[in-house]
C-alpha cells in the first residue's frame, strides 16, 4: 500500500474523520448527547459571548468535551477489542478516559458559568 500527499491525503483523511464522527453518532449514547448540547450551546454562545474571545471560549470548551469523548470512545473500543475479561489495566484506561471529558465538562461549566455570572452582573 502506497502513502498519500497532497490533496489526496487530505481528502482521505477527511472521509476517515467523517467515517469516525458517523459512527460515534451511531455507537454512543454520550456522544449523542454532547451533540445536542453542541447544537444548543454553539449558537447560545453568539447570543450570551459578549466579546469575540468569550465566544470562542464557550465554543471551545463544548468542542473539547467532544473531542475528548471521541477519544474516550476510541480508548474503550480498543480495550473492549483486546478482550473482555477484567483487568486493572483496562479498567484504568477506561476510568482515565472517562475521567478526561469529566474535567472537559468541568471546563465547560466554569467557562459558561463565568460568562452567565458576568452577563448577570452587568444587568444588575
Amino acid at each position: 500500500m502506497y502513502k498519500t500527499t497532497g490533496l489526496t491525503h487530505l481528502i482521505n483523511s477527511t472521509k476517515y474523520s467523517l467515517q469516525g464522527l458517523k459512527s460515534a453518532f451511531k455507537n454512543e449514547t454520550a456522544f449523542r448527547h454532547e451533540c445536542f448540547l453542541a447544537c444548543i450551546l454553539i449558537p447560545l454562545a453568539f447570543f450570551l459571548g459578549e466579546t469575540k474571545i468569550e465566544i470562542i471560549l464557550m465554543i471551545s470548551s463544548v468542542l473539547l468535551v467532544m473531542a475528548l469523548e471521541l477519544l474516550n470512545s476510541a480508548v474503550e473500543a480498543v480495550v473492549d477489542r483486546i478482550g473482555t475479561e477484567r483487568h486493572e489495566l483496562s479498567g484504568r484506561a477506561k476510568d482515565q478516559g472517562s475521567a478526561s471529558v469529566f474535567i472537559a465538562l468541568c471546563i465547560v461549566a466554569v467557562v459558561w458559568g463565568e460568562s452567565y455570572f458576568s452577563n448577570i452582573r452587568n444587568i444588575f
